[in-house]
């Protein structure tokens, strides 16, 4: 493929940013306005830390569409990791991959969403290349999130398709499937909107937490108003959305067997990826917010998952901010929302998540996230496009985020890489998937 000379002259610039970037880390996060920044003023190294008072009212800027134009990876291109990282590309001529999930003997597990797979890839501890590449599952139905249960010495694989839960029966080693899927949960809600659907056990494996993303943007087309609507707060937890975005934009609980346990929380438009951390136990949601309102609202987000919460969409964002397509609606709710605990570059499309808990890295990464941001098309600068590490101090987020691979941008116009899964390998590396040429990248230190 052939590229534009000013495509090549801004990955020229981009690689010398990066470098010098890697030498001189900040050392307090970008907060305020700066905090928001673009593609240009991403480097590894950078933090930021978005409050809630730092967010513009809505329309301060236009609401923009503008797509990335995904190209093939320049020959030289490579990530840009921190000083004393190393990354390689691990495998490549993927089908779109997206979620991974790595199994207790190190066996890499990959979602190929729209080809209706998972893949497994095998690769000994300290081993660049794969050894091992298999279809483990076919015939899916746009799977996303995969989990082994029991989580220690795992008899199922778990696989969240668009619509459904199934589970295979598993043996350590596996390459391919030993059984036929076994459908556990028959009915997700489905059909227009977000089509990911993730899944993790609570630390006891007594619950199977997932989750769904809304219908739409903003709750435009499921009816409006409710008639009875009372009633309606009455009998369903707090913010629970009625008609096409019945039991969206929510985390539902079910047992290990499928058995549906309630709404675990509401209000979170798009939880992409769910993680649970393995020191405290606390369920992680990595959130697309909603679009339309200017390049600076809403913020993604990355936080901690509270039992009966509910998180603002889509009436209000970020606290009793409200969002003026629903000014009056439910007054009801303002008080009731839970702020997120780390703001994200708004439209950064934050989608996987895990928490380092390998060895290789310095001891200051233990327990800490890596999020794979996607990357923005309604926004006029382009954010995303790179892998964050999310800070957290005895088990708590600080709120501050930094950049930890980027590098995935050729210009304004023109990308060639999109992350979209984050995985901790069975040597301490870090994974990372993108689905723009098909890749998964291994980080070591």
């Amino acid at each position: 493929m052939m590229f534009r000379y000013h495509s090549l002259n801004s990955l020229v610039l981009a690689f010398a940013v990066g470098g010098v970037g890697q030498a001189m880390a900040q050392s307090a996060p970008l907060t305020g306005s700066a905090a928001f920044g673009d593609w240009r003023s991403d480097r590894p190294g950078v933090s930021r830390l978005i409050k809630p008072e730092d967010l513009p009212k809505p329309g301060a800027t236009p609401s923009s569409a503008n797509m990335a134009h995904v190209v093939a990876r320049p020959e030289a291109a490579l990530p840009q990791v921190p000083d004393g990282f190393k990354i390689a590309l691990f495998a490549q001529g993927l089908s779109g991959p997206r979620q991974m999930r790595v199994a207790p003997n190190g066996d890499i597990f990959v979602a190929e969403t729209r080809a209706g797979r998972i893949r497994i890839l095998r690769a000994a501890d300290g081993e660049a290349k794969p050894s091992a590449n298999e279809i483990y599952a076919s015939g899916l139905n746009e799977p996303f999130g995969v989990t082994f249960f029991p989580s220690d010495d795992p008899k199922w694989v778990y696989v969240a398709n668009t619509d459904s839960v199934v589970r295979f029966p598993y043996h350590a080693g596996d390459l391919k499937a030993s059984g036929k899927a076994e459908t556990i949960v028959a009915e997700l809600p489905h059909g227009g909107g977000h089509t990911t659907r993730d899944i993790a056990f609570s630390r006891d494996g007594k619950r199977m937490l997932i989750s769904v993303g809304s219908r739409s943007n903003d709750a435009e087309g499921n009816g409006g108003p409710l008639e009875g609507l009372q009633a309606w707060i009455d009998s369903h937890p707090p913010g629970a959305d009625w008609g096409g975005e019945t039991d969206r934009a929510d985390v539902l609980a079910f047992d290990p067997d499928g058995k549906r346990l309630g709404i675990f929380a509401t209000g979170i438009r798009n939880c992409v990826g769910l993680a649970v951390h393995p020191a405290t136990g606390d369920l992680y949601c990595s959130t697309n917010e909603r679009d339309g309102l200017g390049d600076n609202l809403v913020p993604d987000y990355v936080t901690r998952v509270r039992e009966g919460a509910f998180y603002g969409w889509p009436w209000l964002y970020i606290g009793s901010n409200e969002d003026p397509r629903h000014v009056g609606d439910r007054a009801d709710l303002k008080g009731k929302v839970t702020v997120p605990d780390v703001l994200l570059q708004p439209h950064s499309a934050s989608l996987g998540l895990t928490f380092y808990t390998g060895h290789q890295f310095p001891a200051a990464y233990s327990g800490d996230g890596f999020a794979a941001e996607h990357g923005s098309w309604n926004r006029s600068k382009r954010t995303g496009y790179k892998v964050i590490r999310i800070r957290l101090k005895d088990g708590v987020p600080t709120g501050e985020y930094e950049d930890f691979i980027t590098g995935f941008v050729v210009g304004d116009n023109d990308v060639w890489g999109r992350p979209v899964g984050v995985a901790v390998a069975h040597d301490g590396s870090l994974l990372v998937s993108e689905d723009g040429n098909g890749t998964i990248w291994r980080v070591t230190h």
